[in-house]
């Protein structure tokens, strides 16, 4: 008998929701036969069936949330028949040994559905995770509910002033309620009208929802912005894109940026790093997430070792990638592992705009749309004279925790500096 456990999806994937069985209990499987679709924060994947067999018995019900290395389901390995295979059950009938509750904050072992750092959270304000009901999806305890358990009853509803009394007494702090309030504000309730439509958030949309909310909280942003002058940049575009289009590849703006913003990384480390509790990393590696567009919703794959690949390798990596997004093809490890982002609005963009935070990144830079305009340049003999120039703002959000002024200046200054000298070798 072989137990199907849930495979590490990606270097950054700890558990995954079950969300629909494609086999059921008698069913005859061949090796390598999809099994069980399983949904992460990054994207959705398919376990395959390691053997040859029979499913004797599935042990996680569609919609539950459980750990990496997980079983899932038992196989009793051999080869039989499909004919004699015994009437097959519904595989949403399937409960695991204890099954858990919908809404409840349990697993499929009876253990605190909790990401590693809300047990942490847990442990230093000293509360019980068994005794807290989950507000995330399928019941997860997240941290707003542990610190909303750890604060005194009296600071349940605190009053204008009292937070940092609150804080100076060490009472915690009661975070505000999504789509409820805080304190004596309180949200307004939504009142249904004629022609309103009301579109219930998808998984992907609750889970982008749920982290830039938790970016703009724990990460002090400051955005600053710099204008490029790209007219050097679109000449050595103009004499290469037909080039490219041959190769069925498309040379854009985007490439240049991405390949001067992984040069800039390399010499300004403190933008390419994430924060610890009581530190910070300068990663190795300079892997730059590029935000695009795909059936599900904004998805940022991931150009790995961007300082390596130079704009070629750049420009064949973002294509790759984007096409297979667009396509439904993307998987959990293309949206792993990024260091830093890259967002670029498109054609319909506008002048520039401060991004949040992709965390567990210090940094993200947003181009802005590009337009032509009268631009003063240097002449022969010092004179100044104006000439038309493409013009694009970019603007660099960065983590203030770590990321000082003078660094983040550095680094959009070197960005800026790459792309208008573009000696890009395309």
């Amino acid at each position: 008998m072989i137990d199907v456990t849930l495979p590490q999806l990606g270097e950054s994937v700890t558990e995954g929701t079950l969300s629909k069985w494609l086999v059921r209990e008698g069913d005859v499987v061949k090796k390598d036969q999809p099994l069980v679709e399983i949904a992460t924060d990054k994207a959705d994947a398919e376990v395959p069936s390691p053997v040859a067999g029979r499913i004797v018995k599935l042990l996680v019900n569609q919609g539950q949330v459980v750990p990496v290395k997980t079983a899932l389901c038992k196989i009793e390995e051999g080869a039989f028949e499909a004919a004699s295979a015994p009437a097959p059950k519904k595989a949403s009938v399937a409960p695991p040994a204890p099954a858990s509750k919908p809404g409840s904050s349990k697993s499929a072992t009876g253990v605190a559905l909790a990401q590693p750092t809300v047990r942490k959270a847990a442990l230093e304000n000293d509360v019980d995770l068994d005794r807290i009901q989950g507000t995330g999806d399928n019941g997860r305890i997240t941290k707003d509910d542990v610190l909303r358990a750890s604060a005194p009853v009296a600071a349940v509803a605190p009053r204008s002033g009292q937070v940092a009394e609150l804080i100076n007494q060490g009472g915690g702090f009661v975070p505000p309620i999504p789509g409820k309030g805080y304190g004596a504000f309180k949200v307004p309730a939504y009142r249904p009208v004629d022609g309103d439509k009301v579109i219930p958030f998808t998984r992907r949309r609750r889970i982008t929802a749920d982290h830039m909310g938790y970016s703009k909280v724990v990460s002090p942003h400051v955005v600053t912005v710099a204008e490029v002058d790209l007219h050097k940049a679109a000449k050595l575009r103009e004499q290469n894109k037909d080039r490219y289009k041959k190769e069925g590849l498309s040379l854009t703006m985007l490439a240049f940026v991405v390949s001067a913003t992984a040069r800039a990384l390399r010499e300004t480390p403190d933008l390419n790093a994430r924060v610890l509790d009581d530190a910070y990393v300068q990663l190795r590696d300079i892997n730059i997430g590029v935000a695009v567009d795909s059936p599900d919703g904004l998805v940022v794959p991931v150009v790995r070792r961007a300082d390596e690949l130079g704009v070629r390798g750049i420009v064949r990596a973002i294509d790759d990638v984007a096409k297979r997004a667009r396509s439904g093809k993307i998987t959990i490890d293309d949206l792993s592992g990024a260091t830093f982002s890259v967002t670029n609005p498109g054609l319909k963009g506008n002048l520039f705009g401060g991004a949040i935070i992709s965390q567990p990144n210090v940094g993200i830079l947003r181009m802005g749309e590009i337009n032509k305009r009268v631009v003063v340049v240097d002449g022969e003999g010092g004179e100044d004279h104006m000439a038309i120039h493409p013009v694009m703002y970019v603007a660099l959000s960065y983590d203030h925790r770590i990321v000082d002024g003078v660094a983040a200046n550095s680094f959009l200054w070197r960005v800026t500096e790459i792309v208008e000298k573009s000696e890009f070798d395309v």
